[in-house]
Order: structure tokens, then sequence, then C-alpha cells
């Protein structure tokens, strides 16, 4: 049986054999919520930045612009980091440089990985119909908030191996804990992540329809893959 395993931060990347693993990447609230709704909705490509002058620099290539810091939208940028800016039909078959405080900065530590691809609870029965095809170990990356865990890419990492039992046993406590915490939290997944330190921070900015949203499982049955340097599906 192949392995499942759960990096609760970027910053214990280098704890994890990322080249032998595909890697699934979570920011739940909310880049890879974003990225997943974008594909759904018809968007090309979206090419992900850890560094801010680097993706406002492919307005150049004929890119459009999405950047989040702290939460907030970039001045300057196109879209910033709502789902529900990337519903609409002007994103059809466009390109996106992408950047977030936590989520693309995940992404690019994953680099060397069997395979990269972006989770959601939104696409969530799609990505795991995907990692029940291919041969490889599995391992989640959290995007976490800066380094620290956070609670909902957690319940996400929690979901996936739930999701991925018959087919992925957890190689050490870390997966474990993570579907436990998710079997505790899935019948109201608002109401459990209410005190968590990011839903609060969203809160703050009056950012609450976007919560519920991404945490609503199967909305969509996109599969974002990472090929040389560019999402796709």
């Amino acid at each position: 049986m192949r392995s499942i395993d759960v990096c609760l931060s970027p910053d214990l990347i280098h704890l994890y054999p990322v080249q032998e693993s595909a890697i699934v990447v979570v920011d739940i609230l909310r880049a890879t919520s974003c990225m997943t709704t974008a594909f759904a909705h018809g968007v090309e490509s979206i090419r992900p930045f850890a560094k801010l002058d680097e993706c406002l620099a492919m307005k150049g290539n004929g890119y459009f612009t999405a950047g989040e810091r702290d939460g907030k939208k970039v001045e300057g940028f196109d879209f910033g980091n709502s789902p529900f800016e990337y519903m609409h039909d002007s994103i059809k078959g466009k390109r996106i440089a992408f950047t977030t405080t936590n989520g693309t900065l995940a992404i690019a530590r994953s680099e060397g990985a069997k395979q990269i691809l972006i989770g959601s609870f939104l696409n969530l029965s799609a990505l795991t119909e995907h990692l029940t095809t291919i041969p490889h170990n599995v391992l989640v990356v959290c995007a976490a908030w800066k380094g620290k865990v956070n609670l909902e890419d957690t319940l996400f990492a929690g979901a996936l191996v739930e999701k991925l039992k018959a087919v992925a046993a957890p190689s050490c406590d870390a997966p474990l804990m993570a579907q436990r915490l998710y079997r505790q939290a899935k019948d109201n997944m608002v109401d459990y992540l209410k005190e968590s330190s990011h839903v609060k921070r969203l809160a703050r900015l009056n950012i609450h329809k976007d919560i519920e949203f991404c945490l609503t499982p199967d909305r969509y049955t996109a599969v974002p893959k990472l090929m040389d340097r560019e999402l796709t599906l």
C-alpha cells in the first residue's frame, strides 16, 4: 500500500521526501480555492509566484495579475484572492500570474516532486480520484500562515487522508492527527473553524461569504497540475 503524509507548514518541507512524492498543495483560505475556481470557469493557465515583483512583471507578457498580502488585494493587480473574482466570463482562455502570502510560496517549495497538484475542498473528490490512478506516495503540503500551522489546511489534509484510506496508509502521526480533526469537524466545518486565526483575520476584513464557499466540498471537478512552472488542467 502507498503512504500518505502531511507537512503542516512549508517551513517543515525539508523533512519530507519531496522528490519521491505526488504533492498536493493546499491553501483553503484562499489561494488554492481561487485557483480551482478559476480553472472551473475556463482560465487557460495560472503561473504562481512567491514574489510580488516577479508576478507583477508578467503583465508585460500578456498575463492578468492576481495578488494578495495579509488577506488584502495588492494595489495595481487585476484580481485579489476571493474565489468570487474568478467566476466571470472575462477569465475564459486567459493566463493569470498569481502571488499570495502563503499558497504560492508552498507551491515554490514543492518543486521537484513527481507531481504538484492543487487541492481544495471544492475539488476534493476529483482530486481523490486522480490520486488513486497514480503510483506515487502522497504528501499534502499545507500552506499554513507565515510558517505557522493553521487549522483549515490541516482539516483538508485530514479529509484527503480519510478519502484515500483504502489505498494509502498514514506514514506518521501528522496524517493521523489531521484525519481525526477532520472527523470531528466534517459535519459543520464553518462552526468548527470560527475561532481559528485566519477565519478571524478574514472576518476583520469583512470577508464572510468566501469562508463558507471555500469549505464546500465538490463544487468542481477541475484538478490543476503544475507543469513547467505553469498550472494547467
